[in-house]
């Protein structure tokens, strides 16, 4: 097993100029491309993370932000729940200037990404989320790309990796190997455990639907809270990605994805070869960083539980400092520079 790289970020402001990249290409730290002024979590751009474009995928019309240089090297960038593309409205940037095509995604269900037709079922089954990355790859023509995201996005990018490894030229995953299945979750877990797992109980109900549905911002806030217990986000920052849940499918997306995981909710017939290959927890081959921060108050695996699914080249970095479950928005001169690293790891 690697052994674990600690660095420290202390969710600090990032200089978008010439010490920010020089740092970044002379392969210094984390710490050396950060400033000196400590970050409350306020909102570091004064201009929303964007224009958003709009393509046809797959069933979706997805909505995404693009970066960089349209030839350039890709990177796909995804986001989880309760969360957006806004996560990555500094680790963009940071990609672009070193010279690669960078897109972000809403996923289904979030901001402009919506379903082409009222007759597609509302499924978030975690094989139909990568379909979505594939698709979008094939609408932009975009043949090989990095993969890296958090949550539902870090599962999304494990998924692609491992199903198309020949698409996928690296992965930068937040809490490692998270590609589950619903026989494996219908296990028990020790008490504390299942605590922590509480909202994926109230969800299962419809008392927690119609709560979802109801407090839908104050949940997410919630979420934000408990999961990154050390972030002093702001209520501009919450607000920007709160406007991605004013979505018609978002509702049901976010009930059907945690009730399918538990065996409640049924998938589509067309991932049914494609699920049970998914649940014997078959290893990622392509070059691999995961990441984990210091201070992750969701439920997360500890690295060493999934380093052996990992059979490529690979590391794993522990981001020190306070840094809670969305790192790529409370860290992301770290996670950018995962995503540039693992490129070199990729040659």
């Amino acid at each position: 097993m690697s052994k674990p790289l600690s660095l420290h970020s202390d969710r600090r402001s990032f200089v978008h100029g010439a010490a920010t990249l020089a740092a970044l290409l002379g392969g210094g730290t984390v710490a050396s491309v950060a400033t000196a002024t400590p970050r409350s979590g306020a909102s570091p751009a004064a201009t929303p993370f964007g224009p958003v474009k709009q393509v046809n995928a797959g069933p979706l019309s997805i909505g995404y932000v693009e970066m960089g240089p349209a030839d350039g090297p890709a990177v796909l960038l995804f986001h989880g729940w309760p969360y957006d593309i806004n996560a990555f409205a500094e680790v963009a940037p940071l990609l672009a200037a070193r010279g690669h095509r960078v897109i972000t995604p809403y996923l289904r269900g979030y901001g402009s990404t919506v379903f082409l037709s009222a007759d597609t079922p509302r499924n978030a089954q975690q094989a139909a989320l990568a379909a979505d990355g594939l698709a979008l790859m094939d609408a932009l023509g975009i043949q090989q790309a990095i993969v890296a995201g958090f949550d539902w996005g870090a599962r999304t990018a494990d998924i692609m990796a491992l199903l198309w490894p020949e698409r996928c030229k690296g992965l930068v995953s937040v809490s490692g190997y998270l590609i589950g299945s619903q026989a494996a979750n219908a296990a028990p877990l020790p008490p504390a455990a299942e605590l922590q797992w509480w909202y994926q109980f109230y969800f299962a109900t419809e008392r927690g639907k119609l709560g979802y549905a109801k407090n839908t911002n104050d949940f997410n806030k919630l979420i934000w809270q408990l999961a990154s217990p050390k972030w002093k986000f702001d209520d501009a920052t919450f607000a920007r990605t709160a406007a991605s849940f004013v979505n018609p499918d978002h509702v049901a997306l976010v009930i059907h994805n945690y009730r399918w995981r538990l065996g409640l909710a049924e998938g589509e017939a067309k991932y049914d070869a494609i699920e049970p290959r998914l649940a014997t927890t078959p290893v990622i081959t392509v070059p691999t960083i995961t990441m984990e921060g210091d201070a992750n108050g969701a439920p997360h695996p500890a690295p060493e539980q999934y380093r052996a699914k990992f059979t490529g080249p690979y590391e794993f970095r522990l981001i020190s400092g306070g840094i809670g479950h969305n790192l790529p928005q409370e860290a992301p001169a770290a996670f950018a520079k995962a995503v540039l690293d693992v490129a070199k790891m990729a040659g």
